[in-house]
């Protein structure tokens, strides 16, 4: 068992814990919407996916922001992942990602949606 994400108590006033498969889909959610800097130990993790939703849109840049993402997932969680696919579609004002990847020490495939308002 792990530690779920975001950090909360559990019913039976313990530390909330959760299974490995949700636990790697949280650590790729920390990833995807942490802003480099954020972190003081750690001033280089995240990929700053929020910001993008700000700028221009055209396919160069959604290809672009693909890239970003799968290198970033690929730096911090390539021990536990091997991405295979990844969208990210900027509508108004909600951002939304889809990371479809094989955990490694299972070889399952997983999909994960992650969307957030701006």
């Amino acid at each position: 068992m792990q530690i779920d994400y975001p950090y909360h108590i559990a019913r039976n006033g313990r530390t909330a814990q959760t299974d490995t498969n949700d636990h790697i889909r949280d650590m790729i959610e920390q990833v995807l919407f942490t802003q480099p800097g954020e972190r003081v130990n750690r001033p280089n993790f995240g990929c700053g996916l929020l910001q993008m939703v700000f700028g221009p849109n055209s396919p160069e840049i959604a290809t672009a922001t693909q890239f970003i993402v799968q290198s970033s997932l690929q730096q911090w969680l390539g021990s536990v992942i091997q991405v295979n696919e990844i969208d990210v579609q900027s509508h108004d004002s909600t951002l939304s990602v889809k990371v479809v990847y094989t955990v490694r020490g299972t070889q399952q495939k997983q999909q994960a949606q992650f969307q957030r308002q701006v």
